[in-house]
Protein backbone atom coordinates (compact mmCIF):
# COMPACT_ATOMS: atom_id res chain seq x y z
CA UNK A 1 0.00 0.00 0.00
CA UNK A 2 2.79 2.54 0.73
CA UNK A 3 4.90 1.49 -2.50
CA UNK A 4 4.15 4.68 -4.29
CA UNK A 5 3.99 7.30 -1.58
CA UNK A 6 6.13 9.94 -0.99
CA UNK A 7 7.27 9.82 2.54
CA UNK A 8 6.07 12.39 4.29
CA UNK A 9 6.63 14.10 8.03
CA UNK A 10 4.28 13.97 10.38
CA UNK A 11 6.35 16.56 12.91
CA UNK A 12 6.02 18.95 10.17
CA UNK A 13 1.64 18.83 9.86
CA UNK A 14 -0.83 19.80 12.16
CA UNK A 15 -2.27 16.75 12.79
CA UNK A 16 -5.49 15.74 14.25
CA UNK A 17 -6.27 12.43 15.84
CA UNK A 18 -9.72 10.52 15.53
CA UNK A 19 -9.66 7.18 17.58
CA UNK A 20 -11.73 4.81 15.37
CA UNK A 21 -12.08 1.71 17.72
CA UNK A 22 -11.02 0.82 21.25
CA UNK A 23 -11.40 -2.65 22.62
CA UNK A 24 -10.52 -4.82 25.62
CA UNK A 25 -9.03 -8.01 25.18
CA UNK A 26 -7.67 -10.80 27.19
CA UNK A 27 -4.89 -12.82 27.32
CA UNK A 28 -5.91 -16.22 29.15
CA UNK A 29 -2.63 -17.39 31.23
CA UNK A 30 -2.22 -20.00 34.06
CA UNK A 31 -2.97 -17.64 36.41
CA UNK A 32 -6.18 -16.03 34.70
CA UNK A 33 -6.44 -13.27 32.05
CA UNK A 34 -4.40 -10.58 31.73
CA UNK A 35 -6.56 -7.73 30.25
CA UNK A 36 -5.35 -5.40 27.70
CA UNK A 37 -6.49 -2.48 25.21
CA UNK A 38 -6.37 -2.48 21.08
CA UNK A 39 -6.80 1.10 19.79
CA UNK A 40 -7.59 2.16 16.37
CA UNK A 41 -6.48 5.48 15.53
CA UNK A 42 -7.21 7.61 12.19
CA UNK A 43 -4.96 10.87 12.13
CA UNK A 44 -4.66 14.09 9.24
CA UNK A 45 -4.21 17.29 8.72
CA UNK A 46 -7.44 17.85 6.78
CA UNK A 47 -5.39 19.06 3.35
CA UNK A 48 -5.32 16.16 1.89
CA UNK A 49 -3.17 14.22 4.32
CA UNK A 50 -4.72 10.81 6.16
CA UNK A 51 -3.45 8.02 8.16
CA UNK A 52 -4.16 4.96 10.39
CA UNK A 53 -2.48 3.11 13.02
CA UNK A 54 -3.23 0.35 15.95
CA UNK A 55 -1.85 0.79 19.22
CA UNK A 56 -1.65 -1.69 21.83
CA UNK A 57 -1.02 -1.57 25.61
CA UNK A 58 -2.64 -2.39 29.28
CA UNK A 59 -3.36 1.36 29.72
CA UNK A 60 -6.32 2.93 27.27
CA UNK A 61 -4.32 6.10 26.98
CA UNK A 62 -0.93 3.92 25.89
CA UNK A 63 -2.77 1.92 23.49
CA UNK A 64 -4.29 5.19 22.06
CA UNK A 65 -0.91 6.90 21.73
CA UNK A 66 0.96 4.00 20.02
CA UNK A 67 -1.75 4.00 17.58
CA UNK A 68 -1.23 7.90 16.91
CA UNK A 69 2.44 6.95 16.69
CA UNK A 70 1.76 4.38 14.26
CA UNK A 71 -0.44 6.56 12.46
CA UNK A 72 2.10 9.25 11.84
CA UNK A 73 4.26 6.40 10.07
CA UNK A 74 1.15 5.63 7.72
CA UNK A 75 0.63 8.28 5.93
CA UNK A 76 -0.73 9.08 2.80
CA UNK A 77 -1.75 12.20 0.14
CA UNK A 78 -5.14 12.14 -1.21
CA UNK A 79 -6.15 14.62 -4.27
CA UNK A 80 -8.70 16.63 -3.36
CA UNK A 81 -10.35 19.21 -5.44
CA UNK A 82 -13.03 21.51 -4.57
CA UNK A 83 -13.49 19.62 -1.41
CA UNK A 84 -14.08 16.55 -2.88
CA UNK A 85 -12.48 13.71 -4.87
CA UNK A 86 -11.68 13.44 -8.47
CA UNK A 87 -13.47 10.58 -9.35
CA UNK A 88 -15.75 7.74 -8.10
CA UNK A 89 -13.65 4.91 -6.90
CA UNK A 90 -13.73 1.36 -5.10
CA UNK A 91 -11.09 -0.06 -2.84
CA UNK A 92 -10.83 -3.40 -1.51
CA UNK A 93 -8.97 -4.73 1.52
CA UNK A 94 -10.15 -8.56 2.78
CA UNK A 95 -13.49 -9.14 2.69
CA UNK A 96 -14.11 -5.13 3.19
CA UNK A 97 -15.09 -3.24 0.23
CA UNK A 98 -15.93 0.43 -0.18
CA UNK A 99 -17.20 2.79 -2.88
CA UNK A 100 -16.69 6.32 -3.24
CA UNK A 101 -18.16 9.07 -5.17
CA UNK A 102 -17.71 12.71 -5.45
CA UNK A 103 -20.45 14.89 -4.56
CA UNK A 104 -21.37 18.19 -5.00
CA UNK A 105 -20.77 21.40 -3.04
CA UNK A 106 -23.10 21.22 0.60
CA UNK A 107 -24.08 17.48 0.31
CA UNK A 108 -21.01 16.62 3.24
CA UNK A 109 -19.47 13.79 4.14
CA UNK A 110 -22.29 10.62 3.79
CA UNK A 111 -20.20 7.60 5.28
CA UNK A 112 -20.82 5.30 8.16
CA UNK A 113 -18.22 5.25 11.17
CA UNK A 114 -14.61 4.08 10.30
CA UNK A 115 -15.12 5.41 6.61
CA UNK A 116 -16.53 8.94 7.80
CA UNK A 117 -12.82 9.36 10.39
CA UNK A 118 -10.54 8.46 7.47
CA UNK A 119 -12.70 10.91 4.61
CA UNK A 120 -13.01 13.91 7.39
CA UNK A 121 -9.42 13.15 8.23
CA UNK A 122 -8.42 13.57 4.92
CA UNK A 123 -10.12 17.03 4.51
CA UNK A 124 -12.88 15.56 1.82
CA UNK A 125 -15.99 17.85 2.66
CA UNK A 126 -18.42 16.53 0.07
CA UNK A 127 -18.70 12.69 -0.31
CA UNK A 128 -20.84 9.72 -0.94
CA UNK A 129 -19.58 6.58 0.46
CA UNK A 130 -20.85 3.30 0.78
CA UNK A 131 -19.05 0.25 3.07
CA UNK A 132 -20.04 -3.00 1.15
CA UNK A 133 -18.58 -6.09 2.79
CA UNK A 134 -17.77 -6.83 6.44
CA UNK A 135 -17.93 -4.12 9.46
CA UNK A 136 -14.50 -4.84 10.45
CA UNK A 137 -13.33 -0.60 11.62
CA UNK A 138 -9.78 -2.23 10.82
CA UNK A 139 -10.17 -4.00 7.50
CA UNK A 140 -12.60 -0.95 5.98
CA UNK A 141 -10.36 1.54 6.82
CA UNK A 142 -7.84 -0.04 5.13
CA UNK A 143 -10.29 -0.53 2.10
CA UNK A 144 -11.21 3.16 2.36
CA UNK A 145 -7.43 3.75 2.01
CA UNK A 146 -6.88 1.54 -0.65
CA UNK A 147 -9.61 3.42 -2.93
CA UNK A 148 -8.28 7.23 -1.50
CA UNK A 149 -4.95 5.61 -2.69
CA UNK A 150 -6.23 4.42 -6.26
CA UNK A 151 -7.31 8.46 -7.12
CA UNK A 152 -6.09 10.32 -10.08
CA UNK A 153 -6.20 14.46 -10.45
CA UNK A 154 -6.21 15.50 -13.93
CA UNK A 155 -2.24 16.19 -13.53
CA UNK A 156 -0.89 12.86 -12.63
CA UNK A 157 -3.19 11.21 -16.00
CA UNK A 158 -1.14 14.07 -17.99
CA UNK A 159 2.01 13.31 -16.96
CA UNK A 160 1.23 9.39 -17.42
CA UNK A 161 0.32 9.89 -20.89
CA UNK A 162 2.32 12.36 -21.89
CA UNK A 163 -0.53 14.72 -23.26
CA UNK A 164 -1.57 18.30 -21.89
CA UNK A 165 -4.18 18.15 -18.90
CA UNK A 166 -6.33 20.21 -21.74
CA UNK A 167 -6.37 16.95 -23.79
CA UNK A 168 -7.46 15.11 -21.06
CA UNK A 169 -10.81 16.57 -20.65
CA UNK A 170 -11.19 17.26 -24.82
CA UNK A 171 -10.16 13.69 -25.38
Amino acid sequence: MKSNLERIKASELDLSEKVVSIRRVAKVTKGGRTFGFSAIVVVGNGEGIVGHGLGKAREVTEAIQKGIDDAKKNMIKVPIINDTIPHEQLGKYGAAKVMIRPASAGTGVIAGGAMRAVLEGAGIHNVLAKSLGTSNPSNVIKATLDALLKLRDAGTVARNRNISVNKVFNG
